[in-house]
């Protein structure tokens, strides 16, 4: 987003794909692994097809979590201290309640047939594989 002339944030001029932030793009391409990116894009085309999630910034929210808690499930902290173990399970929970709040968004708005802008929203995030 950016500063309009009266100070209210506005989206960048990406008019077919006006529902994604620029902020978003730089996360998703600096944050996530390639298995990361593909998980994401996984993610959301089941998300998009067959649960009937709208495409949305909830959506990528959604998604990007999902995929920093494949990252977390993937640290093993079964034979670490005890203290990693709390960390563990404290960013798990942390995680999987912020993929629950934007779930239930979208869930708020489903769609009985898949969005158009889902595909879209596919190809915006595979082009930046």
């Amino acid at each position: 987003m950016v500063q309009g002339e009266s100070g209210e944030k506005q989206f960048i001029n990406m008019p077919e794909y006006s529902y994604i932030r620029k902020g978003l793009k730089e996360r998703f391409l600096n944050d996530l692994t390639s298995s990361e990116k593909l998980f994401f894009l996984k993610k959301a085309q089941e998300s998009l097809l067959q649960k009937g999630y709208p495409a949305s910034e909830d959506l990528y929210h959604y998604c990007y979590f999902l995929a920093l808690k494949e990252r977390l499930r993937s640290i093993s902290s079964s034979g670490g201290e005890g203290f990693l173990r709390v960390l563990h399970v404290h960013g798990m929970k942390d995680m999987e309640d912020v993929i629950k709040l934007h779930e239930e968004r979208l869930k708020e708005n489903k769609r009985s047939a898949p969005d158009e802008k889902g595909y879209e929203f596919i190809e915006y995030f595979s082009k930046l594989l």
